[in-house]
């Protein structure tokens, strides 16, 4: 038998009550249990640690030297867990995202889960969908930021915004149809002419999806592996590429020569969604995540439709 924090604690309360009854009371036990956990204690220790007398319990020698240690030993196990709640909320969280999202959430996230204080050692990963989720999955990761995640019940997702895609070309190219023009469908797309990520990225499935065509039916893959890289080669007249809204603000400015057109409403969108273990203690950091990643989203979809207006009849749908 060993000693547990269980019986220190209803030995704490006897000393101070000098009173089994009054004890009983203050650890919300009965006094027969806790006179059994009293009498446990002596036993593993091999020492009486009270006189029992009529009306008052009085500490024996050896009960005062067992209280003075399990004082300490109670105030250690506070701090514990008093530590063990500071790093449910402020120990280190790893956070993946995705390589179409990662450069444009991420710096006004940042700053905004910095000042909140959600976690002192933030550390990040970006890498392609199948590795986020299975670094998720492994426990390598705690939460993970992707577009379009299919269902899974081993994962919780949290929505945070809608982007929308945006077709990016050059002025040569996109001198027909007009923002929100009726005529600017994905559909209506010439294969030809569309430029996609490397295989691997859920953006060029994602645009594939949006025109119904498989990525045998484009003409031209330069391997691009990036969206800056893309923007750049339809801005020199390369061809058209699909633009995240979250994008634009950092790509049409570095990206000079480069003309936007949104498409007719309703206008295709990716769901960008935060997704944790099911099984993962969450506590109140994922909300916190999803609030400050949510918020950021929406400042760059501000920021965007303030450089490349909606039309007024456009609307976000299905993609």
């Amino acid at each position: 038998m060993k000693i547990t924090l269980k019986q220190l604690a209803y030995f704490h309360a006897l000393a101070r009550a000098r009173n089994f009854g009054r004890a009983a009371e203050l650890a919300s036990i009965s006094q027969p249990a806790l006179s059994m956990q009293i009498k446990e204690l002596e036993a593993v220790l091999g020492v009486a640690l009270v006189e029992r007398l009529p009306r008052d319990v009085r500490l024996t020698r050896a009960g005062r030297e067992v209280l003075a240690r399990t004082d300490r030993i109670l105030a250690e196990a506070m701090e514990l867990e008093a530590a063990a709640r500071r790093r449910a909320l402020q120990g280190a969280l790893t956070l993946g995202m995705i390589p179409t999202i990662a450069p444009y959430l991420l710096p006004g996230a940042l700053a905004r889960l910095r000042a909140s204080d959600i976690t002192r050692d933030l550390r990040l990963r970006e890498a392609q969908t199948a590795a986020l989720l299975a670094g998720l999955r492994e426990g390598q990761l705690d939460a993970i930021v992707l577009a379009d995640p299919a269902p899974a019940p081993d994962l919780v997702a949290v929505a945070l915004f809608q982007d929308r895609f945006l077709l990016a070309g050059s002025a040569a190219r996109l001198s027909g149809p007009a923002p929100g023009d009726e005529a600017l469908r994905p559909a209506t797309l010439n294969p030809d002419h569309l430029l996609l990520l490397d295989e691997g990225h859920c953006l060029a499935d994602q645009a594939l999806e949006v025109c119904a065509l498989d990525r045998s039916q484009t003409r031209l893959d330069l391997g691009a592996s990036s969206l800056s890289t893309l923007c750049g080669l339809v801005a020199q007249g390369f061809g058209l590429t699909f633009l995240p809204e979250i994008a634009l603000p950092s790509e049409a400015q570095a990206a000079q020569g480069m003309v936007l057109r949104r498409f007719a409403a309703p206008e295709p969108f990716r769901q960008i969604t935060l997704l944790r273990r099911a099984s993962s203690d969450a506590s109140e950091w994922f909300d916190e995540l999803a609030s400050h990643l949510a918020t950021a989203g929406e400042e760059l979809l501000t920021r965007a439709r303030d450089t490349c207006p909606e039309a007024r009849h456009s609307h976000a749908g299905g993609a």
